[in-house]
């Protein structure tokens, strides 16, 4: 048993490194699509990171990028209205920041559009390893959140919960939450069974977050 848990730990510790050897190296901008005709060419793996507005998507992959402003952030829900690409180590991974979903003060014309965009790339896009979907960690999965998770299961995309801005909750309050969403997901057929609790302002998680995008690409053979 002691032999079987330190290789795991090894295992563990082996991942996390992975992970931030991965994202210690380059990460660039370098591609923007409001429409399906101007998606760039697939290659190589990517992961996609979806969310409500205001869940803070920008911040967490800045936080795990470890730049301060590789993606925009906004007070203003609803800023990033495109597929924006980021080339990460040099060709190494695709991170795709979506369009944040469910913020009402939006045109209606306007969300329309991008549900249809995102309905399309995930329909679409071949190469996609899986979607990381945050999910504000004081709220849990709303409504709009699980319409989201019903379509990613309908086109049998591959997708984790990551849950946001945990510093904000207590722990029992935390407890709470991570059994809730393991519930919540147990019988989604594309959900990875594994939630990461994170925090952008306080970085926790993030290591955690970047060891399981190396261990997805482990086992894709990268």
């Amino acid at each position: 048993m002691q032999g079987s848990a330190k290789s795991e730990a090894e295992k563990a510790a082996a991942l996390r490194e992975a992970g931030r050897l991965l994202f210690a190296g380059s990460a660039d901008f370098f591609h923007a699509a409001d429409k399906l005709a101007i998606l760039p060419p697939m290659r190589g793996h990517e992961i996609a990171f979806a969310g409500r507005s205001n869940v803070g998507k920008s911040s967490l992959i800045n936080a795990l990028t470890g730049r301060n402003a590789l993606a925009r952030t906004s007070h203003t829900p609803g800023r990033t209205q495109q597929l924006n690409f980021f080339d990460i180590g040099g060709g190494k991974l695709v991170l795709v920041d979506m369009p944040g979903y469910g913020y009402a003060a939006v045109e209606k014309a306007k969300v329309a559009a991008w549900t249809e965009l995102i309905h399309d790339y995930l329909r679409g896009r071949a190469n996609l390893a899986r979607v990381y979907v945050l999910i504000d960690s004081r709220h849990g999965i709303k409504p709009n959140d699980a319409e989201v998770l019903d379509g990613l299961d309908k086109a049998a995309v591959s997708y984790q919960i990551v849950l946001t801005k945990a510093d904000a909750l207590k722990k029992g309050e935390i407890d709470a939450r991570l059994s809730a969403t393991a519930a919540a997901i147990a019988r989604r057929p594309a959900a990875y069974p594994e939630i990461i609790l994170t925090s952008s302002r306080t970085d926790d998680g993030v290591a955690d977050l970047r060891a399981s995008i190396a261990r997805l690409l482990a086992e894709r053979g990268e």
